[in-house]
């Protein structure tokens, strides 16, 4: 099935169009964009640079995707924005490629939803599952782990790294690593407890999530200091994937971890 293309769209010849692309009324797409099979692009967006969406992406009217990243130090190099299969890109939203100064690509998951006016700066990294909803931003070289949810309004500092199956309240402020599995809101943001509804849907065992729930009293309510409570339990033999990478996650924090 070829690409159906609205009249008033306008495509470069070198772009790469998959199978059963739909593109709307008055959509611009750029020379090295490549769209995979089934990408349904909505009318008024805009995608542009070394953009790459995977299959059945679908981008939402007056989105902007690939155009240069929001900073001074960008001089035009040909760095990458990739996005995986399935992904919703909505209304308004602005995701930007990398930059030489940071590893010269951005990348997002499969099956994300990046809400309306949601913002995903140079050289970010989003797992897959990735919720950001309405106005959500994340400022350059921030990670996000898959299956985190970031509320509305909220803002992510330069290169913290969210956790996987995190739950960050809307209208939080984020200068520090989230760690996996936890709840944090709050204007600097706070912990609050394990997401522990987002661990029972991720089908984690009754065992799993009391053994996180211990971590989470030494690590995070113990009087031992964080980095100290972290070595004790990797000594500590188990056989929780989440836990192993919880405790990973926080020796490699380079940042200072939200507490």
């Amino acid at each position: 099935m070829s690409a159906t293309i609205h009249p008033t769209a306008i495509i470069d010849p070198g772009a790469r169009l998959g199978h059963g692309v739909h593109i709307g009324p008055y959509a611009i797409v750029g020379p090295h964009v490549v769209l995979g099979d089934g990408c349904h692009i909505g009318a008024h967006s805009v995608i542009d640079g070394h953009t790459t969406l995977g299959c059945e992406v679908r981008v939402f009217p007056h989105a902007a995707v690939g155009l240069i990243p929001q900073d001074l130090k960008y001089h035009g190099e040909p760095s990458t924005l990739t996005v995986g299969d399935r992904t919703q890109i909505r209304e308004f939203a602005t995701l930007h490629p990398g930059t030489e100064g940071g590893g010269m690509k951005t990348e997002v998951g499969s099956d994300c939803l990046l809400m309306a006016y949601s913002h995903v700066a140079h050289d970010c990294i989003l797992g897959d599952r990735v919720i950001l909803a309405n106005a959500a931003t994340l400022a350059g070289h921030v990670t996000v782990e898959s299956g985190a949810i970031i509320g509305g309004l909220t803002a992510i500092h330069q290169f913290v790294r969210v956790g996987e199956g995190c739950m960050v309240g809307g209208a939080s402020a984020v200068v520090m690593d989230i760690p996996p599995y936890t709840m944090a809101s709050g204007n600097r943001a706070e912990l609050h407890g394990l997401n522990s509804v987002g661990l029972k849907r991720a089908v984690s065992s009754d065992d799993e999530i009391a053994a996180l729930k211990r971590a989470y009293r030494l690590l995070f309510r113990g009087e031992t200091a964080l980095k100290e409570t972290v070595v004790q339990l990797q000594a500590e033999e188990h056989n929780f994937p989440r836990l192993t990478h919880l405790l990973d996650f926080l020796a490699a924090c380079e940042r200072g971890v939200t507490r």
